[in-house]
């Protein structure tokens, strides 16, 4: 039985090995049929080989025709040959200032600003020292949470000579500028403002400091007549603005108030009196050089307080008479307005329609008229800083007090906010000394929601 199984097995493997070439033979004869093996007969090389290596090129056309694509319809011309568009016929470069007019600048979303820089559109509001340091403080903050308000201006120094906090500045240690303090330190404020995304701004008034002239009598405008302290009318004495000691105490200030948090300084009062000639002739300037004009001793004043100022990496800003922007004479008071456009950063005129005479521009009565008062000022001014090099940005001041039997409400203040924006400005302050401004003059804010607060009817500017 082994043997058996033995022969067979055997003849099986015969059998299969005769398969096995029979397969082969079958297998080489198909590939010698293959295009790849004709060209490796006729010698050529493979690549060359149809059908993707044709050595003549295809007839396309002749492709498309069998198809039945030709003829392909081609549209008709056009009656009428186009025209281009204005602005790629004209030689004359295009008016981007004046294509930007037609849109609402308000509803450009304006990104915050980098660390320590200022917003590139500012809109604020002025609160005195007492203000800042007391609740109200935190109402204005939600203001600004709410509306496009993102910057305050906050006294630093005011008119009475005192500073808000307490000031390790030896003048003004010496002077008792200390004694009213309104809070112990702005520190934490300031990081409630930073966090908020209020850019805090320092003002601080240089000229008109009763404190300082009581105490450095040396540094103070003398009277001619009785030889005691120049007052004005209000019995008010000021420091002589020809003394560099006045403005480098200011100056120091404004050193401090930055390294407290604050990320610009602001120079108000930055001039000689205003009063009536009959005082002013009695008006003695101890430290006034020989032939200096008053003119020319602001404008070297306010050089040296900027270059002290440079120092600390902030904006530069001057407050000046808002009749500055259409007198053609230093107003008595020695402001200029090319003079001090071409030396600060930011110049703020206070155009408060209050403060003009009746008959200005043409006007009966400027309070009663906010928004043709406001626009023919800042016309003016956006006109003699056009021919500058470099002018000063133009941020105005605006009226938000009542006065002179002339109610200012949220419609005058919005008025004058329109005014700013129709002559081609974005930024602007208001003023109220008792920080109480209307809500319903302001954009509302668009919250992260998506939604709004405010007055429906005034469109709305991105959070900051």
């Amino acid at each position: 039985m082994t043997d058996r199984y033995r022969t067979a097995e055997a003849g099986a493997g015969m059998l299969m090995a005769l398969v096995r070439r029979l397969l082969s033979g079958l297998a080489l004869a198909a590939v010698a049929a293959t295009p790849r093996a004709a060209a490796q007969e006729s010698g050529r090389p493979v690549w060359l080989s149809p059908p993707h290596h044709a050595e003549s090129l295809p007839d396309y056309v002749a492709g498309v025709a069998e198809n039945g694509l030709l003829p392909i319809r081609m549209p008709a011309p056009p009656t009428q040959p186009g025209r281009l568009p204005d602005y790629l016929r004209d030689d004359r470069p295009p008016d981007y200032v004046a294509a930007l007019r037609s849109v609402d600048l308000a509803s450009i979303a304006i990104p915050p600003p980098p660390a320590g820089e200022a917003p590139a559109v500012v809109r604020g509001l002025y609160l005195n020292g007492w203000v800042f340091g007391s609740n109200r403080f935190f109402d204005l903050v939600a203001l600004a949470d709410t509306t496009e308000i993102n910057a305050f201006v906050i006294d630093v120094k005011d008119a009475t000579g005192h500073i808000t906090y307490r000031s390790s500045v030896a003048t003004a240690e010496e002077i008792g500028a200390n004694a009213l303090v309104r809070l112990r330190d702005p520190r934490e404020r300031l990081a409630i403002l930073e966090a908020h995304g209020i850019h805090p701004i320092a003002r601080i008034v240089v000229a008109r400091d009763p404190l300082l002239a009581r105490h450095k009598t040396q540094w103070a405008i003398r009277d001619s007549v009785t030889g005691a302290l120049w007052r004005d009318g209000l019995g008010e004495a000021w420091v002589d603005a020809f003394n560099d000691s006045v403005w480098i105490y200011a100056a120091d200030l404004a050193a401090e108030a930055v390294l407290m948090g604050f990320k610009e300084v602001q120079f108000d009062y930055i001039r000689f009196p205003d009063e009536p000639p009959q005082r002013l002739n009695r008006a003695v300037y101890p430290a006034r050089r020989p032939g200096e004009s008053r003119r020319a001793a602001i404008r070297r004043s306010v050089l040296l307080l900027r270059d002290r100022v440079a120092r600390s990496g902030v904006p530069f800003t001057l407050d000046v008479f808002g009749l500055t922007t259409g007198a053609r004479g230093d107003l008595g008071i020695g402001q200029v307005w090319e003079d001090l456009a071409t030396a600060a950063d930011v110049i703020l005129p206070m155009v408060y329609p209050s403060h003009y005479r009746a008959g200005s521009y043409g006007i009966a009565s400027p309070n009663r008229q906010p928004y043709e008062i406001v626009r023919r000022a800042l016309e003016e001014a956006v006109t003699r800083s056009a021919p500058l090099d470099r002018p000063a940005r133009i941020r105005p001041y605006l009226q938000a007090f009542t006065i002179y039997r002339v109610r200012y409400t949220a419609t005058e203040v919005r008025d004058q906010i329109r005014a700013v924006e129709d002559v081609g400005l974005t930024d602007w302050v208001l003023w109220n000394a008792r920080g109480v401004y209307p809500p319903g003059a302001l954009r509302p804010a668009v919250s992260r929601d998506g939604g709004s607060d405010g007055d429906p009817s005034l469109p709305t500017v991105a959070v900051r």
